[in-house]
């Protein structure tokens, strides 16, 4: 069993906090460890409710805030379509994965987990005025 630290990270060089999720398989395509922390994130936030989802990308009808994605009122966020918006961001370099400071560009590659594995989201940030 695994307990896998995820990072977000910004090319701007902001971190937010780290969180942790224990996933038992010692080994996952780089799609499913998606996918999990995603389903994470939407059960947390339908879980507590509130005004904010905090996750790794924007959900529909929701503006980028600094402290998430700020909704006009509380709803339930679709796990399913979070999920799809998230490959999709991958797939158009949205943001890059790094796991244990490696790059990973596969949606299918398989990752090994251990004990203490981290893996970065690095959003990237456009350049202003370029």
């Amino acid at each position: 069993m695994a307990m896998v630290t995820f990072v977000d990270e910004t090319t701007a060089g902001d971190r937010g906090t780290a969180w942790q999720l224990e996933i038992s398989e010692q080994q996952l395509t780089l799609r499913e460890i998606i996918r999990r922390r995603v389903f994470q994130e939407v059960a947390e936030h339908n879980a507590a409710g509130g005004d904010h989802f905090r996750g790794l990308v924007q959900p529909g009808g929701t503006e980028h805030t600094r402290s998430g994605f700020r909704m006009s009122k509380h709803r339930q966020v679709d796990a399913e379509e979070q999920f799809s918006r998230a490959v999709d961001a991958f797939s158009r370099n949205g943001f890059v994965v790094l796991v244990d400071d490696r790059q990973v560009e596969d949606l299918e590659a398989d990752l090994r987990l251990h004990r203490g594995v981290e893996i970065t989201f690095l959003k990237l940030v456009p350049l202003v005025g370029g």
